[in-house]
């Protein structure tokens, strides 16, 4: 019997995992190995930690949680059920674990572009966050991608970083006059040939080939080709989820169901490492104080 049971060994679940260890909870945390910056080489803007190579952050985040004793468990939990108070919970081997409590921090899946050639510039010129990996980026020619109309606003926001900016809607042409118009008047470029193939040096990107022969020379392309859930555990307990696609949280990162709490980008638009560690710290200590309650004379 666990006090949690953490699904997701990024930076949310390792953040609880530590608050609750050091709150002396008996913690068991899952991790599949899988993570939504496996492709990055460096994780920025993380106070301390800023250029940190992803697996070195993980490797380190693991260490400091052996002397709280927390069970680390390199398993993926493929249901979870609720019965009363309690959790149930099954791995891939059909173990069971029960539980007072759970935290999902299971995170999101990007829809890398699939473009020919792409593969060799995930991570190092092909990226989804300005944020993360924009600075890097600063004074290149710069390629927002996505389909129709949906990056639009990230091309506006790749002008932070660039001056030469251009928006590929690759063969298709849903822009209206007035979005031609607020991209010109902030010298955006608009291509809506379709993408042949993308080039470059290494895993560097250099050129992108369109379909009609002409060349762009692009060094960095962003993308706003959405994301989905990483895992259905959440849908399986009946959780909220708002428009936007993710669980919908309260001040504490609870959702609707008692004593299941959701952090990380599972459930929030504002997707950086450093919000995903502070919710997971978040959803730590108000796990901590429902416990605290429960067991009150």
């Amino acid at each position: 019997m666990y006090d949690v049971l953490i699904v997701g060994g990024g930076p949310a679940g390792l953040s609880a995992a530590m608050l609750l260890g050091r709150c002396m909870r008996k913690v068991a945390l899952f991790d599949t190995g899988v993570y939504r910056n496996s492709y990055s080489h460096a994780m920025n803007g993380f106070i301390t930690r800023d250029g940190t190579p992803p697996q070195e952050f993980l490797q380190l985040a693991r260490e400091d949680l052996v002397k709280y004793e927390v069970a680390f468990k390199q398993k993926r939990i493929m249901k979870i059920t609720k019965e009363g108070d309690m959790f149930q919970a099954y791995d891939e081997d059909e173990q069971v674990y029960l539980s007072r409590k759970v935290l999902l921090a299971t995170g999101l899946c990007d829809r890398w572009p699939k473009l020919e050639g792409a593969e060799p510039f995930y991570g190092t010129s092909i990226h989804h966050c300005p944020y993360c990996d924009g600075f890097e980026s600063k004074n290149k020619p710069l390629a927002a991608y996505g389909l129709d109309r949906k990056a639009i606003g990230l091309s506006l926001s790749l002008k932070t970083w660039s001056s030469d900016v251009m928006l590929f809607t690759d063969g298709t042409n849903k822009l209206t006059r007035e979005d031609r118009d607020l991209l010109a008047r902030n010298k955006v470029d608009i291509c809506t040939t379709a993408i042949e193939r993308l080039e470059g040096e290494g895993t560097e990107l250099k050129r992108i080939v369109l379909k009609n022969g002409t060349v762009e020379n692009r060094e960095a392309l962003f993308f706003a080709t959405g994301s989905d859930q990483h895992s259905d555990l959440a849908r399986q307990l009946n959780c909220d989820f708002t428009s936007k696609g993710v669980v919908k949280t309260y001040k504490h990162q609870q959702t609707n169901v008692p004593g299941l709490y959701v952090a990380g980008d599972a459930a929030r638009d504002m997707q950086l490492v450093i919000v995903a560690a502070a919710e997971g710290t978040k959803a730590g200590v108000a796990i901590n104080m429902e416990l605290q309650q429960e067991f009150r004379c």
